[in-house]
């Protein structure tokens, strides 16, 4: 849409519908002047010419499946209110050129989409490999130019790169596409990119719960085909507030404690005779610790083993109970999820860092205000950042209390559930 004719649009109201499915709240005020501001960001940074676009590209939560997908597990996931918006239109000259008020504009030069590790960890790298994946998929590719607002911080808990990737992929699809690339594909093509030209090896839940939106279960017994259900839950219809908090703890590089989660659990399956341990019954393990720890001689990795086996099934089961709109039940299991983390799974602290122990703090904290009600646990990756808090609403202001006055005024992010994945903002 040309420039002028999309500014009519949002001032008379003509994008409201559209973008209060990606806000959820009544901030549609708030949200038009957002568009706006972003459409004449662009219009001066790259020229009124040409047709516009809007992408908007949602935060996720895991919700259940702690640490199950690199096993192949279940989990589940959800869509959140809070996005990167992008404006953008195709160019002619092959190049991408995003710039996100933040950083350095990205440019990239889509004429060499050849692997380059000298580019690993950067944003460039991102849009080389998913032009390069999209081309070779028999995608259509073309420069464009995208000035982007982002709410999903980095370091934030609610995967900023991945919400990034699945909103690049977006951009080649409306613009060159005719949205002929499905959400799980998008997704996958996105992991692509991270995995290979990025250089950090990641499951694909953050891809896709981003990509797909709403609550999303996913199964990745065959990670190239992961089975997809889909719920439209919503704590707040249940009356509850879903809370992440920052709990600011060490930022200390934690890249080993991550990687020992994996490399310790890939040490039983492979005493098991498997890759992972998906592909072995539980009955098998549960039946025989006793020689896994003999031949393991690592209990920790043990026990993250029986994390995962049951954490695998509670993840099924949080699926089923958003089906059922069954808020108790998915609460109790959250709870349970929770304390899994904690005891087997071992990520809400470092082992060597018994003095800072930011996370676990703010779970006591939690736990008490809750006193019995909602529920609490780590959220994604663990040992430092973010828990999850589901929170009553009559206990809110409390919450908001109590947790300020530990970790300041700027820790609590209050979301709702999106019931939209990535998607173009249209009428």
């Amino acid at each position: 849409m040309k420039y002028s004719e999309l500014k009519k649009y949002i001032e008379e109201g003509k994008l409201d519908t559209a973008i209060s499915k990606a806000v959820v709240t009544t901030k549609i005020t708030e949200e038009k002047k957002r568009y706006l501001a972003l459409l004449e960001e662009g219009v001066k940074r790259y020229g009124e010419d040409g047709d516009w676009h809007f992408i908007s590209s949602p935060g996720r939560s895991e919700i259940g499946g702690n640490h199950t997908d690199h096993q192949h597990g279940h989990v589940l996931a959800c869509a959140l209110n809070i996005d990167n918006l992008c404006c953008v239109k195709a160019s002619t000259d092959n190049m991408a050129r995003f710039k996100d008020s933040r950083f350095d504009e990205i440019v990239v030069d889509l004429g060499n989409l050849s692997l380059n590790t000298e580019e690993y960890n950067t944003s460039n790298s991102l849009v080389r490999g998913i032009a390069n994946r999209l081309n070779e998929l028999g995608y259509k590719i073309g420069g464009f130019a995208a000035v982007c607002d982002s709410r999903v911080l980095i370091g934030s808990g609610i995967s900023s790169s991945a919400c990034f990737e699945v909103m690049v992929v977006e951009i080649f699809n409306c613009l060159f596409n005719n949205e002929k690339v499905n959400p799980v594909e998008r997704a996958i093509i996105s992991q692509y990119a991270e995995n290979v030209y990025f250089g950090k090896p990641s499951g694909l839940m953050d891809q896709m719960a981003i990509s797909v939106g709403g609550f999303t279960g996913i199964d990745f017994k065959n990670p190239n085909e992961p089975v997809i259900e889909n719920s439209k839950f919503s704590f707040f219809d249940h009356g509850y507030e879903l809370a992440l908090v920052n709990t600011k703890g060490d930022h200390a590089d934690l890249s080993h404690e991550y990687a020992a989660i994996p490399n310790e659990i890939r040490a039983v399956s492979n005493a098991m005779g498997v890759k992972y341990l998906r592909d072995k019954e539980p009955e098998y393990f549960f039946s025989h610790i006793k020689e896994l720890r003999e031949e393991v001689k690592n209990d920790r990795g043990i026990l993250r083993a029986f994390h995962f086996y049951n954490e695998d099934e509670r993840a099924v089961k949080e699926k089923e109970a958003t089906q059922k709109d069954d808020a108790d039940a998915l609460l109790k299991l959250m709870n349970e999820s929770g304390r899994s983390s904690f005891m087997f799974l071992q990520n809400v602290y470092p082992a060597s860092r018994t003095v800072s122990q930011s996370l676990a703090v703010g779970l006591a904290i939690s736990e008490k205000v809750l006193n019995g009600q909602g529920a609490c646990r780590v959220h994604g990756g663990g040992f430092d950042g973010t828990i999850q808090v589901v929170v009553p609403l009559d206990k809110v202001e409390e919450f908001k209390k109590e947790i300020n006055a530990v970790f300041g005024d700027d820790a609590i992010m209050f979301v709702r559930v999106r019931k939209t994945g990535c998607q173009e903002v249209i009428c």
